[in-house]
């Protein structure tokens, strides 16, 4: 009984998390409450409430609104954080960057 929930609240934690894996392009927007790990590329708005990991290799070309970002990749547009953000050597970010 108590391992039946436990799985449940496992198989909800691995499905909110959203992945764009390298060599994928998406056009258009998004609006998650779940997190995000980028590789490849997003055109267009991206807001959630949860986190935004984009990769080395990932680029973001649009808006970015969320809670928190860890930035290793390109993003053009504006970034929008309300929370955390961190930002890698590898990091490049053409745009305004809000943070509060």
């Amino acid at each position: 009984m108590f391992s039946n929930k436990q799985q449940q609240t496992q198989k909800t934690k691995i499905m909110d998390r959203n992945v764009i894996t390298k060599n994928t392009v998406i056009t258009g927007d998004i609006k998650s409450d779940g997190d995000f790990r980028i590789d490849g590329t997003l055109e267009g708005t991206l807001s959630t409430k949860g986190r935004v990991i984009l990769g080395v290799d990932g680029f973001i070309k649009g808006n970015v609104e969320t809670a928190n970002a860890d930035v290793e990749g390109k993003i053009s547009g504006q970034l929008l954080v309300s929370e955390t953000l961190t930002i890698k050597s590898t990091a490049i970010i053409s745009g305004d960057v809000v943070i509060g």
